[in-house]
């Protein structure tokens, strides 16, 4: 084990500053009662603890993004992703990448696995915030918690962010509103972050707007909103819908609009298609593919190393995957959130039934490490993934979960989302501190 297993296995240290918190969340008079609020209704949302990684685990997580953004932007790829019937719904590109790409990987012994790659992964605002709490209860320790400064700017890279998009698809034109859409959004577990999204937007001088897409009107060739002046067509919408092809009819207004170029749409379905469903994972997985599309031999080799092995489920092989079942975790191929997600010892007859007769996948089984949390006076171990919200393939911020029981979730007491902390490199093993010199920089 490194240092960073050994402080998240042993050290079961609590770093949340709930002063700080509610300091970092209720920043304007809007947000006022925010932290109450969530107290209440999301009560295992933040984790008291940070989860530590060592650099190195770090960096074969940003390269392994950015291989894969290679990846997906090539020509080849994109052809093959986009050949199914469905997929031709999908192949508008009207330029934008996609805001918050997220790469969720669990931490095995021989290195970082990816899991998933996920199009809308929420959390990004939330995540910010609570780094920031974290920071504060360890401000004499600064080369751990944030040494470079990043958390201070992760609201104006998400501006970037987000005026990168306007601009590949507008250019220079004025942008002067922005959509938060998703289905009754008031309702939506990270609903709080809206409102988080909603202010740092109309902080820009833009008129932002949290909104469900039945609201929406797709009439003379632009996308109109009731809460928007009346002669002003929507500009930009940011996408948390999980009807990720927008095929739904209540949906219908969005997709047009999109299909046209009318409005900017991030993420939208042909990003999903391209990289984030889950039948992705097979072809990132087998190198005689990879080959064939003119992934490089380099980018070959890293994804070999990150991406376990992943096949379709199909009635003839069901048999053979039954018998491996104990080595697998099943995942619908457009699935999200873990939903409907199995481990294979867990199977039934019942769910395996279920599970052949749908379009599932089978990943190899890469077991989630762990972490120490005290809860209530007691030590215990929580299991924990990583996220790494990306654009463009640059990490922007790195956020773990800590959770109990067969799939994440945020029902856990001790656990939820928790800061990531990348240690020093002149850390010894034993955890003391080195100076660096000019020839070790």
């Amino acid at each position: 084990m490194n240092l960073a297993d050994t402080l998240n296995l042993e050290c079961a240290c609590r770093t949340l500053d709930a002063r700080q918190l509610r300091a970092e969340l209720e920043t304007t008079p809007a947000l006022s009662g925010l932290v109450d609020q969530l107290a209440l209704s999301h009560p295992h949302l933040f984790a008291a603890t940070v989860v530590f990684l060592d650099p190195k685990t770090r960096d074969e997580i940003a390269q392994a993004v950015a291989a894969l953004d290679r990846v997906c932007a090539l020509p080849a790829w994109q052809d093959h992703a986009l050949a199914g019937a469905d997929a031709q719904k999908t192949r508008e590109d009207h330029g934008p990448q996609g805001v918050f790409m997220g790469y969720d990987f669990h931490l095995s012994a021989e290195g970082p696995r990816l899991i998933e790659i996920n199009t809308n992964a929420g959390g990004a605002f939330l995540n910010a915030a609570l780094a920031r709490a974290h920071r504060a209860c360890c401000g004499a320790m600064p080369a751990f918690m944030d040494p470079n400064g990043e958390l201070d700017r992760t609201e104006a890279v998400i501006v970037d962010m987000f005026r990168s998009e306007w601009q590949a698809q507008r250019g220079e034109r004025p942008w002067r509103n922005v959509l938060i859409v998703d289905d009754e959004p008031l309702a939506q577990y990270l609903a709080p972050e809206f409102t988080l999204a909603r202010n740092l937007f109309a902080a820009q001088g833009l008129l932002a707007v949290v909104a469900d897409p039945c609201e929406l009107q797709w009439r003379d060739g632009a996308l109109w909103h009731p809460a928007l002046p009346t002669d002003q067509p929507v500009d930009l919408v940011y996408n948390r819908l999980t009807d990720f092809a927008l095929a739904q009819p209540e949906h219908a207004a969005l997709r047009a609009a999109w299909a046209a170029g009318a409005v900017v749409l991030t993420p939208h379905p042909r990003v999903y298609t391209v990289a984030a469903d889950k039948r992705r994972l097979i072809d990132l997985s087998d190198p005689v593919r990879l080959e064939m599309l003119g992934v490089t031999a380099a980018d070959r080799a890293r994804l070999a190393r990150v991406v376990p092995v992943t096949e379709a489920v199909t009635a003839e092989g069901a048999e053979a995957l039954w018998a491996r079942r104990r080595s697998l975790f099943f995942k619908p191929a457009t699935g999200f959130g873990a939903r409907a997600a199995y481990r294979g010892d867990k199977l039934t007859q019942r769910v395996w039934r279920e599970i052949v007769a749908g379009d599932y996948v089978a990943q190899a089984l890469v077991p989630p490490s762990e972490r120490l949390v005290n809860v209530n006076g007691l030590a215990q171990r929580l299991k924990l993934d990583l996220r790494a919200y990306a654009y463009r393939g640059q990490v922007q911020l790195l956020a773990a979960r800590t959770w109990s029981g067969q799939t994440t979730n945020f029902r856990t007491e001790g656990g939820g989302f928790s800061p990531v902390v990348v240690l020093p490199d002149s850390l010894q093993p034993d955890g003391s501190a080195v100076a660096m010199s000019s020839d070790s920089a």
